[in-house]
């Protein structure tokens, strides 16, 4: 029985890709109408989408943002839109989107460049907003996974609930209330494949805690990546989408025994040891990828990630108290967000260092 479920969901994987895929041709004009859920990436004089499959550059204005609603026309050229022309923008109206709009515009107002594109990106996976230069120094020292909201932030968001909640209410309304919130964070930070998939993982798992279940890791994991390919076939070519299920895997088969080889590390320095061997554990199985990829990869990036990693909590913590406090009450908002500072200037001079 087992195994007749996980054919079927491979097989509806198979038809899903089949029965979607796109049947463009090299030549032919369309015009792409669709929300968009991933958020745009601002170059210096393009910003880049995604719509049905194909790659789309658009000048800088007007600028599009997570929640709206575009029409594109151009040409199909070698999987991208060729002389793209916006045709229409519609901006959302969703409580949640206008409320992630007010956060991010908080941040920019209290904070300078870079730091508040750094808040804005650990704390609601925005990086639209990312100056050039340092988005290049992130990627360079391989810690851009950090500055945009994935796994590990939706991971800290769910452990600290469950944590929270279970002191005032019974464990099993605990679970419910952190899946809801769970996906709610999703919502806000973007349907990006790794935001995607750790929202999955972490309902899959509380929920089979709260009923009294054993769950099991790889279970989950390939149960997981079965349903978003279900939902969304296009992710199986997505980077981000194998970079995600690798980095989790490359964690759940090395970290433990990297831990323990550095286990002469004192105490004392703890916070550096768990973040260089989740770093080097990832980064056993994603290196390939980002060489195969991107033709580079650098053999410092465990050390830089373990130097900065353990700033991203904090950052995390004080920049949504801030942005929800600065709604409301602007002047305490922006004093608890600028204790942030001193956090945010020590992530930005390690990277620049490296």
């Amino acid at each position: 029985m087992k195994n007749f479920f996980w054919l079927l969901l491979i097989f509806l994987v198979i038809f899903r890709f089949f029965s979607t895929r796109p049947t463009y041709h090299n030549g032919d004009r369309l015009r792409l109408t669709a929300g968009i859920f991933q958020e745009p990436i601002q170059y210096s004089t393009s910003q880049y989408l995604k719509l049905s499959g194909l790659k789309i550059y658009l000048p800088l204005y007007p600028e599009i943002s997570y929640g709206d609603q575009v029409s594109v026309e151009g040409i199909v050229d070698g999987g991208k839109l060729k002389n793209p022309k916006l045709v229409s923008i519609k901006e959302s109206r969703g409580i949640l989107f206008k409320f992630r709009s007010k956060i991010i515009d908080f941040y920019r107002k209290v904070l300078p460049e870079p730091h508040a594109s750094l808040v804005a990106g650990i704390v609601l996976g925005s990086k639209s907003s990312i100056p050039a230069d340092f988005w290049q120094n992130l990627k360079t020292t391989g810690v851009a996974h950090v500055v945009v909201a994935s796994g590990m932030n939706v991971a800290f968001v769910a452990s600290f609930l469950i944590s929270f909640l279970a002191i005032f209410t019974p464990r099993k309304r605990a679970v419910f209330i952190a899946v809801v919130a769970i996906w709610l964070y999703a919502l806000i930070s973007g349907f990006e494949a790794p935001i995607v998939r750790a929202a999955i993982m972490a309902s899959i798992a509380f929920s089979a805690q709260g009923a009294g279940k054993l769950s099991f890791s790889w279970s989950i994991l390939s149960l997981t990546a079965l349903m978003m390919l279900i939902v969304n076939p296009s992710w199986i070519s997505d980077t981000g989408f194998i970079l995600t299920f690798v980095a989790t895997g490359s964690l759940m088969l090395f970290q433990r025994r990297i831990d323990k080889l550095f286990g002469f590390i004192p105490n004392s320095l703890g916070f550096l040891r768990e973040g260089f061997s989740t770093s080097l554990a990832a980064q056993i199985g994603v290196a390939p990828i980002l060489f195969a990829t991107f033709g580079q990869f650098n053999l410092l990036s465990p050390l830089i990630n373990a130097l900065v990693l353990w700033t991203v909590p904090l950052i995390m913590i004080i920049g949504a108290v801030g942005g929800i406090v600065g709604l409301i009450v602007p002047v305490i908002g922006r004093l608890i967000l600028l204790i942030s500072y001193p956090l945010t200037w020590c992530f930005i001079n390690i990277v620049s260092i490296f």
